[in-house]
Order: structure tokens, then sequence, then C-alpha cells
């Protein structure tokens, strides 16, 4: 192990999955109208939603955005950083009200066409970690950087619906969140969708974390509480998905601590491996930046849900600082973490959806990235990746009963997945 000074960061901020760090101004809004109670499918009859403020002018393309309240028991507001990192921000605070949502609230949002579109099946997009679905699927360059050296001014949403596909997305209330949690949510938007066109059935297309929430919903993996598959996904499409899960933040985790750690000078929306760090000499503790729960804090299950473990594939990052012990848990020279299978242990989701399986009637199609070129992000490189997630691991088909098709698009790294015309073309022909 080397002996690094710990110093404040120079690169850019790698943000975890799909990570851009979000920073925009608040767009004027239509007002939004009074709440209002929705009447959903029989088969979703268990969920009570409520309707609570429509946007009717939202940009980016979108028709509306509508801000939805699940009351069933079991949503929570879940944890924030103190130092407001992980609130919602830009046009996103205003739908919500706030920037600490509570997770039983979703956006809904409608694009343009989403009632004259031709073709039989709608289609739900839902986005990935850190981000929202305005720069996800209608406007990738709205924080600034997308992936690449210049950024289109529409997406995935705006392609589809012109292919006459009814677009719509859901927005989650936490960037980070429990992934058990947004599939609820999505399974609330799903029936949304079909009572308002009257369809038995949707389409999912999910990228990066989002893939894990739509995984859970079709495979029925919920907490004690919440609502099983109702059997109304016909295709599931994934984008970047961590199907065999993920380490990055372990195998990386110096670079995180750098970014993140406050006493460091970090400021990144991400999770850190360590519990304490060494910053300008002085032994500090984060709790709440943790990807563990600790001290009561937990700001990042989303997190804590994709982790697998790769070292026995691709080994280890060993020129970083602490290597050993970030990754295997113990006390570095800077560091102390419990190390990945720790997390693993307290809640990763890969060896359980794996297990439920994907239903037969599901048909599924995974499309994967083979470009580690992310700029200002630090890569994976330790194998093959989009620069957050191995192929290996995007197309991964363990527990899916029915794969439609696989794709590895060599050029495109994990944002890229999401907006460029080979990858819109290829989900447009997944579709149908």
């Amino acid at each position: 192990m080397r002996r690094t000074p710990t110093r404040t960061p120079t690169r850019s901020v790698p943000a975890a999955l799909s990570a851009v760090l979000l920073t925009l101004a608040a767009l004027l809004l239509g007002a939004p109208t009074p709440a209002q109670a929705v009447t959903t499918p029989a088969q979703a009859a268990t969920a009570p939603l409520t309707l609570e403020a429509t946007f009717p002018t939202p940009g980016n393309g979108w028709a509306k955005v509508e801000r939805y309240l699940d009351t069933t028991p079991g949503f929570r507001t879940e944890q924030f950083p103190a130092d407001g990192r992980g609130d919602q921000d830009g046009a996103r605070r205003t739908y919500f009200g706030t920037g600490e949502p509570y997770s039983g609230r979703f956006l809904l949002y409608s694009a343009a066409g989403w009632d004259t579109g031709g073709l039989a099946t709608p289609v739900l997009l839902v986005h990935g970690v850190n981000d929202n679905a305005d720069r996800a699927w209608a406007n990738p360059g709205e924080s600034g950087t997308c992936g690449a050296a210049s950024c289109p001014s529409t997406g995935l949403a705006q392609y589809l619906a012109g292919t006459g596909h009814r677009v719509f997305a859901i927005g989650f209330a936490h960037k980070h969140g429990d992934n058990l949690l947004q599939a609820q949510a999505i399974g609330d938007a799903i029936a949304l969708i079909r009572a308002r066109l009257g369809v038995p059935q949707v389409d999912v297309v999910a990228w990066s974390k989002g893939e894990i929430s739509a995984r859970a919903y079709v495979s029925s993996v919920r907490p004690s509480w919440g609502r099983a598959y109702a059997g109304d996904v016909r295709r599931l499409v994934t984008l970047g998905g961590p199907n065999g899960g993920l380490d990055y933040a372990y195998a990386h985790g110096w670079d995180f601590d750098l970014a993140t750690w406050p006493a460091c000078g970090g400021t990144a929306n991400a999770p850190s491996p360590h519990l304490y760090m060494t910053c300008y000499g002085t032994y500090t503790a984060q709790p709440c930046l943790g990807v563990l729960p600790t001290g009561g804090y937990d700001c990042y299950p989303g997190q804590r849900q994709m982790l697998a473990r790769w070292d026995g594939t691709y080994g280890v990052d060993t020129t970083a600082q602490d290597w050993w012990t970030t990754y295997y848990g113990g006390q570095g020279f800077y560091t102390s973490g419990q190390g990945i299978q720790a997390a693993i242990d307290a809640g990763s989701l890969i060896a359980p959806l794996q297990r439920a399986g994907v239903p037969a009637s599901v048909r599924t199609y995974l499309l994967a990235g083979g470009s580690a070129d992310i700029p200002g992000v630090l890569n994976e490189n330790r194998g093959p990746s989009d620069g957050i997630v191995f192929t290996a691991s995007a197309l991964d088909t363990t527990g899916i009963a029915t794969v439609g098709g696989t794709r590895l698009l060599t050029g495109l790294n994990h944002l890229e997945l999401a907006w460029s015309p080979d990858a819109e073309s290829q989900v447009n022909s997944w579709l149908g």
C-alpha cells in the first residue's frame, strides 16, 4: 500500500453508476392544479394514489408532469445528506415542492404525443442513479455534460414519440433511493398509464440503477407490505443495467473518498465505502455518506442493493490507497471500513433478484456499452465495461426466463446508452 498525503481532489467527480452532477436553475413552470383522487385499474386497486399537482408546460419536450402520492403504509422519507448534495434540484425541486421528498411521492412525465401515438403498447422510461427523467430521457445536456464532447438537446423520449410510441417516464423522490420503494412506484406508474390509455400492458425501458427497480417490480421482489407484480409488463429493456451487480465504489474507494468526503473538500453526491478517513491530518467520520447504514444513517440504500463482488473475475485496483482494507474491510493507513461483503450481506438485491427470476411472460432485452471513456470520470478499467458497469454484468441473463435479445455497442459509454442514435434505434427495434 502506498502512503499519499490527503488532499483536495483535482479530478472531476465519479458519481457512481450513471452519474452526472446535476446543477441548474429552476424553470418557470405552470401553476399546479389542486390535488384530486385517482382511480386505478382493478389489478392495482390496493394502491391508494392521489394526484397532488399537475405542471402543464414543463419544457424539455414533455406535454405535462404530474406528482402523485401513494399513501400505502410502508413508504417513508428516506435520509438525505445534511449538506443538501442529494436534494432534488432544478425543475424537480419545483415539481416535488421540496428538495427532500417523501418516497411515496413520484413524478409521472407524459411526452408529447402520449395521447396520439399509433402504437398499441405505451412505454415507461425509468432513469438511473443521481439522475432525473429530464436529463436522462429528454435533454441529455441539461446539467452541462452528457458523457460526450457534444450533447444533444433531445433524447430517447422524443425519439420514441417520433416513431409512434406513447411515452411516459417516472421521476423518483430520492436519487440513490431504496429500489424496493422505487419498484412499488413503478407499479403505480404502470397502473396509471394503463388506466389512462385503457391498455393491458406497458413496455419498460430501464437505465442503470433503474434496471434494479424495474426488475424488482416484475420479479415481485418487494418489502413485506408491498404489492406483487400485476402481470402488466410486456417487454423489459435494460440499458447498462447492473444485472450481475457491481463493486465500483469498493474497487475505486480512494477516489470516491476524495470526491465525497466533506472534510477533504468533497461535495459529490456519491457514497463512500469507508466509515472513517484522515483529512488534512484529522481522522474524521461522515456516517451518512457510507454505503453501509451506520449510526442510524442510511443515505445511499440503492447503492448497497446493487453490489456484487467482481474481485474474483477482474481483481481489485491495487494502485489505490488502502485498496485491501477498502475492499475487504479493516483499518488502512488513512481509512477504515467494513468491506464489500459486509455491505452485500446488509442488503444487496442482486442474488435475490436472480433467484426470483423475471417471469417468462416478460420478454427481456439487454443493451450494453463497451467504451470506458466517460469524460471527467474515473472509468472502470479492470475489465471490459461502459465506464461504470462491466459488460459481463450488463449482459448477465441469470434468472431471466425469456431473453428477447442482447447487444453490445462497443463505441458507447454508460451515459451514451440512453441517448446515442445507435442505442435509440436498437431500443425502438426491440419494442417493435
